[in-house]
């Protein structure tokens, strides 16, 4: 499997400062959603960036082309119109190794 940045691009680039509550409440379970697929391992990382020119929210995801693709399209954020996505793989990412914590 190949790791992936997966990036969020809402259509807004003010869009995390003008946020309205419908916005607010959808990138709530933006991050609900997210966070199960954390929890699981397959995303090793995700958030917002402090990108000055614009908004926009990353995740460090593991998977097969056509998987991302199922990501995105159950994605909150993107199914209620507020952002798109795209993905790109990251053939060479290098990671600290995963320890179990006794």
């Amino acid at each position: 499997m190949t790791w992936h940045l997966y990036r969020l691009l809402p259509h807004r680039p003010d869009f995390a400062s003008t946020m309205t509550g419908e916005e607010r409440t959808t990138m709530g379970e933006h991050v609900s959603y997210w966070r199960t697929h954390l929890e699981t391992g397959r995303v090793l990382a995700f958030g917002p960036v402090a990108d000055p020119s614009r908004s926009w929210g990353f995740a460090i995801v593991e998977g097969e082309p056509d998987e991302l693709a199922e990501l995105r399209a159950a994605d909150p954020a993107v199914l209620a119109g507020i952002a798109d996505a795209d993905y790109v793989p990251l053939p060479g990412l290098i990671t600290a190794e995963r320890r179990d914590d006794d």
